[in-house]
């Protein structure tokens, strides 16, 4: 990328990309503890640190952690895998040994202030990672496997996965992909609503236009999508649009298949009963009671 920036941290802020090819060769301890160093360094509501994160080094775990994950080749491959934690467990039973009141597990304001620290701290081990000359990727599946991994890592009662992190040395330079700018994602003291033609610009330029075939079976997905979420009329749109056009366009490709918009709310019983039996009940009014 062309572009001075005024010192390294700048650079490595500006520059970063996800890293999914890893050396097969394995981070040195002491590198590895100035990451996850830094990562306790990070801020955090009131100081508590309302996280723990599981360092997943063994290959039989790390190829679990991947069949869990959606099959994909670089968790297995990354020699480290790191999941983050909600962690109101250790807090719990510091407030009990204190003789403090607690109801951190009760309350949505700590769930949502935890959750804001817990990433926090993995964005902090992404950049300390790209400091030491690691690559680093996140994945969000875990929200798939919950339970799996509350039995996998003996979780306890109030410590909920988040997200997890693969670290390891890049197999080649990694490239960053583009942005929206700040003139897009920045608002000046109040939200500023882009025009039609600014909006599809702006996604234009990020994603250069970039298209994918209309094989039937896509098609055949996104129709149906648009046909449960908004009716059978916007699907007759979609399919309109796409004779039209000849191909599918970013926005159907990530609304329609990467990120089913029929198929991913169906999955929010279960994470909330997954967060249920973590001890996680703010949003049970009994609870309140």
């Amino acid at each position: 990328m062309d572009h001075a920036y005024p010192n390294e941290t700048m650079r490595l802020l500006c520059e970063r990309a996800s890293c999914r090819s890893f050396k097969d060769e394995p981070i040195p301890d002491e590198v590895l503890d100035a990451v996850l160093t830094a990562a306790t360094c990070a801020a955090t509501g009131g100081n508590l640190q309302p996280y723990s994160v599981i360092r997943v080094l063994d290959a039989q775990v790390r190829q679990r952690l991947m069949v869990l994950c959606g099959n994909q080749p670089f968790i297995g491959k990354a020699p480290v895998n790191l999941v983050f934690c909600i962690d109101f467990n250790r807090l719990e039973r510091w407030a009990a040994l204190e003789k403090a009141p607690f109801s951190a597990r009760r309350a949505f304001r700590h769930f949502w202030i935890s959750f804001q620290d817990v990433i926090i701290c993995a964005q902090t081990v992404c950049t300390a990672a790209n400091a030491m000359g690691l690559g680093a990727v996140y994945v969000g599946p875990v929200l798939e496997c919950l339970e799996e991994l509350k039995d996998l890592f003996k979780l306890p009662k109030g410590v909920f996965p988040v997200v997890m992190v693969c670290l390891g040395y890049p197999k080649g330079q990694l490239v960053p992909k583009r942005k929206l700018g700040v003139d897009v994602v920045v608002h000046d003291e109040t939200y500023h609503e882009m025009t039609d033609e600014e909006l599809l610009r702006a996604f234009d330029e990020k994603y250069g236009g970039q298209t994918f075939e209309a094989t039937p079976d896509r098609v055949d997905s996104i129709a149906q999508a648009c046909r449960e979420v908004h009716g059978g009329a916007f699907a007759e749109e979609f399919l309109a649009r796409v004779n039209r056009d000849g191909h599918l366009n970013m926005a159907q490709r990530v609304f329609g298949l990467n990120y089913p918009a029929d198929e991913i709310p169906r999955r929010n019983q279960y994470i909330m009963g997954a967060a249920r039996n973590a001890g996680f009940d703010w949003f049970d009014q009994e609870s309140q009671e």
